[in-house]
């Protein structure tokens, strides 16, 4: 996994920026209909695709962070990504995609768990937010387990979503 500017840690986790090197990891995990059961996405039709999106993908520069790929710490196997995201209104989310067979593991807990570490701590930013399908029982169980309070519904894709929030406890 490469060095890069900005990383969570976690006990479990390697945190790394995605590269076109991972295509075959992203096209893999967003094949599984009910990995992206509840994304409003659509699967990459090819590791092309997964590669040209990835060689595209330029939140890292951007933004100075992004949605970042995960490994295991024990094995260094990929189980999905988890990151942050600055949307064209100013917010951040934190977001998290996780292979199934490293569901109910509490991955995806710890992963979001470090990424507001960083949001609030080294990124100072004033909230993060969480949307999720309202059908989506597990995640927003996460959202909920890491701090965040609905906070309002929106639309994403077409699609009614909630959205959950936490202030950076440090500004208030």
């Amino acid at each position: 996994m490469k060095n890069t500017r900005l990383v969570p840690s976690s006990d479990r986790l390697h945190f790394f920026e995605l590269s076109p090197s991972d295509a075959n990891r992203l096209y893999l995990l967003n094949s599984d209909q009910e990995v992206i059961r509840y994304t409003g996405d659509a699967p990459f039709r090819s590791i092309e695709d997964a590669r040209q999106f990835l060689i595209q993908y330029d939140e890292y520069e951007r933004s100075g962070f992004g949605r970042w790929g995960l490994a295991r710490k024990d094995n260094d196997a990929f189980i999905g990504w988890c990151g942050l995201k600055r949307h064209e209104n100013g917010e951040v989310d934190v977001g998290f995609r996780l292979l199934q067979s490293e569901w109910k593991q509490g991955f995806a807990t710890e992963a979001s768990l470090a990424c507001l570490q960083l949001a609030f701590e080294t990124l100072h930013l004033p909230y993060v937010i969480g949307r999720v399908m309202r059908e989506n029982t597990a995640s927003i169980q996460v959202l909920e387990r890491i701090g965040m309070r609905f906070w309002k519904e929106t639309e994403e894709d077409l699609h009614c979503a909630l959205c959950f929030k936490i202030d950076n406890p440090s500004l208030h």
